[in-house]
């Protein structure tokens, strides 16, 4: 079964795809890729910790004192998830106070955000404890596994937020993001999250978001026939590729080749155009 990353990964170079899938041929762990890591494992923490400062809530909290329970969850959070993942920062040579001061800000600014909301919602609703968890919308689900024999994918979605009108799945990622809309990869995966998600939870699903961590940047998709098309199509391209012989083209964007950590294996594979069985 294809995971839904290799959507965006074939979209982004094939070849590399290839590599990982037929010939096992992976890129070494980068620092982006553990700072990404860290900052994912502690959005999955907010959000499953959400029930418990929801309920915590008392009559009488005003909005400082809401944001300082949040503030005080999320420090412990960041800080735990750091700590968990010591052994890699320490081997990619970066140091766990350094990562916790460059990443705190977003976090905090994460965490003021969720209070607000919260102390908006207490204002309309006049609602605390257990009935205000049970009534506060959206709610958010997050790291959740989910696939299709039907369409020979599966993954783990970011974010779903519930809302009594129906679900939208949200991606979280770190590093660059485009002037305008979403990169092609992202949109992919998004779309295919969708797809997963109405199949399980057999209800239609008409957009999606991804948002750029690093930017404060929430970007919408809206998920169409079109879209759901061609991830279908594409799915089966995979398919046929993986179970081909022949070794994909250098993709034309070379600029994509600069920071590839499998350059050198992949250059030296040049000449070889199928894949060698014997």
């Amino acid at each position: 079964m294809l995971n839904v990353s290799s959507l965006s990964s074939y979209e982004y170079c094939p070849r590399k795809l290839y590599f990982a899938y037929v010939l096992n041929i992976k890129e070494p762990y980068k620092k982006s890729t553990s700072l990404g890591t860290i900052r994912h494992e502690t959005y999955d923490r907010i959000n499953k910790a959400e029930e418990k400062i929801i309920k915590s809530i008392k009559k009488g909290d005003k909005e400082e004192d809401i944001k300082s329970i949040y503030k005080k969850y999320y420090r412990e959070i960041l800080a735990d998830a750091i700590r968990k993942y010591k052994k890699e920062l320490t081997e990619l040579d970066l140091n766990l106070g350094e990562v916790f001061k460059n990443t705190w800000p977003l976090i905090l600014e994460e965490s003021e955000t969720r209070a607000s909301n919260v102390m908006n919602f207490i204002q309309m609703n006049n609602l605390y404890g257990e009935e205000l968890w049970k009534n506060l919308t959206p709610k958010i689900e997050s790291e959740i596994r989910i696939e299709s024999e039907k369409l020979n994918l599966k993954g783990i979605i970011d974010q779903l937020e519930i809302y009594k009108q129906g679900i939208v799945p949200i991606e979280l990622k770190t590093g660059k993001c485009p002037a305008e809309g979403v990169w092609p990869g992202h949109k992919l995966q998004v779309a295919a999250y969708a797809m997963l998600a109405e199949e399980k939870y057999r209800q239609e699903i008409k957009e999606g978001f991804i948002f750029y961590l690093d930017h404060k940047e929430k970007r919408h998709i809206a998920i169409n026939p079109f879209l759901r098309q061609e991830i279908k199509d594409l799915i089966k391209k995979i398919e046929l590729m993986l179970k081909s012989k022949e070794i994909p083209n250098i993709v034309k964007n070379q600029n994509k080749c600069k920071n590839c950590g499998i350059k050198e294996e992949c250059y030296k594979r040049l000449k070889t155009k199928t894949l060698n069985t014997r």
